[in-house]
């Protein structure tokens, strides 16, 4: 099971029935894949679509029907459309159950830095800072470490999203969630140990009294 798989497959156990979910670009949107059968999930897309399915067969999409990516989704029985002012509100309004989003750097705390990286041309900053501050949970999906270098990091080198702290990381290694402001490692995944996870991290991991394995 690759990386970004593994990532998916276990944020989609913290979904609920009849939640509605923001998924953001790139590993968020594979949880869709996963949602535990029987359970009906509302997907929302920043760009205005609810009931968003998963990506159609090759020449069959929809000009109009695509994540925040741009990637072309279906639409599941019901699905609604509408415009951006009415997407915002309801992310701004704090009636986001969840979020899944992509990060640059987290920090031991649980700030997060996902926009940009200064000198590097960006399209624009996007719905992050909106997401983070108005969703009811805000869950990362990201990989370790990028280039050799681990993106838990103790303090924040690239511009903040949001001063609210994220409230769980699911990365391919573990499950880190920020109890108190603290960096506390919940899981790990299959066959990795807490050594080899701190040896990923850069900032101080607390271990959970209750720590255990990944289910995947």
């Amino acid at each position: 099971m690759d990386a970004q798989t593994i990532i998916a497959k276990r944020i989609a156990q913290e979904l609920r029935d009849g939640i509605l979910v923001n998924l953001g670009i790139g590993i968020p949107t594979l949880v869709s894949n996963f949602v535990p059968s029987g359970m009906r999930v509302y997907f929302q897309s920043e760009n205005g679509l609810i009931g968003t399915g998963a990506p159609p067969p090759e020449g069959m999409h929809h000009p109009m029907l695509t994540d925040a990516g741009g990637k072309p989704v279906s639409a599941l029985p019901g699905a609604c459309t509408f415009d951006s002012a009415t997407s915002f509100g309801l992310i701004r309004g704090g009636h986001l159950d969840m979020t899944v989003l992509g990060a640059l750097q987290v920090d031991a705390s649980g700030l997060l830095a996902n926009w940009m990286i200064p000198g590097k041309m960006v399209p624009g900053m996007g719905g992050a800072m909106d997401l983070v501050t108005g969703a009811k949970r805000v869950v990362v999906a990201m990989q370790h470490t990028a280039k050799g270098k681990s993106k838990i990091v103790t303090e924040l080198s690239l511009p903040l999203t949001s001063i609210r702290p994220v409230d769980l990381v699911v990365t391919e290694l573990a499950v880190i969630a920020f109890p108190g402001g603290r960096a506390t490692l919940l899981e790990t995944a299959p066959g990795v140990t807490v050594g080899q996870v701190r040896e990923a991290t850069e900032a101080e991991l607390v271990v959970s009294d209750k720590i255990r394995q990944m289910e995947l």
